[in-house]
Formats: structure tokens, sequence, C-alpha cells
């Protein structure tokens, strides 16, 4: 999502620019953080058919198995059929916001031409200025975009500021104010699974996996100023990372 008066080719960057983006199949993304391990949101990848392949730095990747916290919650159909209909997505937001959404794809071979991004240790977001990144479903904070819209567009980045960091999660407001940042956006259907980072003192970091949204609006369209934005808080699953990749190698 993107600032109403701003080009869409300002936010607009070439894969090089971040190679450890990972491409599930259908939609959906995630982020290489060890040579051989994907890090993304559950939900990102427990919907589609069976994953034998991830795209990462422009080559499919085969999949060796794919590791789901033991917390995660998956959200009934029922459910999500009732929120398509009505467009009270309260039960749904209600069920994610207590679902640990998050999963680990260890991949068949090792990869050794891109190279892997740290995660944001520290439990400072708060205040902190985020980059968010990914192909997802794009509109610009006024007209928003429809659930129908493609979900598997362009890459871009957008900027944002975090507005609130606690347990499983850290979110950012997507704003139309005189604080907004020059390319203020946020993530857009599509980008679940994608990177939330951090800059560190050399590099940007892992700090979160975009997950859910709160359009805060009564009308059926998504991506418009006052959304907000929750993602998964990586530095809350640091042991549980570091437990599956340290054993299982």
């Amino acid at each position: 999502m993107i600032r109403h008066d701003v080009d869409d080719l300002k936010y607009r960057i070439q894969a090089a620019e971040f190679p450890a983006l990972a491409d599930m199949p259908v939609e959906g993304h995630g982020v290489l953080i060890a040579s051989q391990w994907i890090v993304t949101a559950a939900h990102a990848i427990t919907w589609q058919p069976e994953i034998k392949q991830i795209m990462v730095g422009g080559l499919p990747r085969a999949v060796e198995r794919i590791e789901i916290h033991p917390g995660y919650k998956a959200p009934p159909k029922q459910l999500l059929e009732q929120a398509l209909v009505t467009w009270d997505w309260t039960l749904f937001r209600v069920l994610l916001a207590s679902s640990d959404d998050i999963a680990l794809v260890k991949l068949a071979k090792p990869i050794t031409d891109v190279a892997p991004v740290s995660i944001f240790s520290s439990n400072s977001e708060f205040g902190q200025v985020a980059k968010i990144i990914g192909k997802g479903a794009t509109g610009n904070g006024v007209s928003g975009y429809e659930f129908s819209a493609p979900h598997r567009t362009e890459l871009r980045q957008a900027f944002n500021k975090i507005t609130s960091a606690n347990g499983r999660w850290l979110c950012y407001l997507f704003d139309n104010s005189a604080e907004s940042l020059a390319l203020e956006g946020g993530s857009g259907s599509g980008d679940s699974g994608g990177p939330v980072l951090i800059e560190g003192k050399t590099e940007w970091q892992l700090a979160g996996l975009a997950s859910w949204t709160d359009a805060q609006s009564a009308n059926r369209t998504l991506g418009q100023y006052g959304q907000i934005t929750c993602n998964v808080r990586l530095s809350h699953y640091q042991k549980w990372i570091q437990g599956l990749i340290s054993v299982q190698l």
C-alpha cells in the first residue's frame, strides 16, 4: 500500500535489492534466515496445496519439510466464509491475534548464492522505522483495493513507524498526516509472511512477518488510510526458531 500523493515508481524495487525474499507458489512470502531455512507466516502456507518448491533469488528451491508452530490456530473455513459474506472480520482477527502465526521451511539443499538475513534480536521495536517489502495487492491510501484484486504484483518497498510491539505482535498504522513518512505504506493481501525490517548498525534485520490487518472501516475496501497492520514479532520466537535450526540441520 502506498501514499496517494507519491508516484508508485518510487516504491518499486528490483529483486536484487532483497534477494533473501522467498516467493511461495501461489502468493505470500518468506525470508531466508539460514542457508537451509526460510521463516514465514503459518497462514501463508497452510492453505496452499503441498509445497514442493519455493522461489528464492529467482531460482526454485526444493522443500524438504515444513515446521508449523504448535501454537498456530488455523481459522475454520466457516469463519472465513462468514467474514467474506458479512465483512465482519472481528472473530477472524481475534483468532489470528491469539495464534502463533509462524512456520519454518527447511530446504532440501543449502542455498549458497543468497545471503541469509539476520533476525532483529532486541525487543526495542517500538517507535522504530520499519521497511516493508512484498509483491502483494497494491493501491493507495485513498482508494485502497478490492479483495478480488491480484495478490501478486510488482516488488515494492514502503516504510512505517512501529506503533506497538508486545508479545506475539508488532504493529503499525498506515497514516495520512504531517508526520507520515516520505514513502509511508504497508502490506496488502498476498504479502503474508513477507519481511518487516529494522535497520541495525550494519544492515537491515528481520523484525517481523506480515500477518493480519484491521481495516478500521465499515466498507469492503482494504488498504485505505487508517489501516492497522500487525506482524509476527520475531524477537518473541527466537528460542523456537533457534531450537529447530540448531537441532535439525
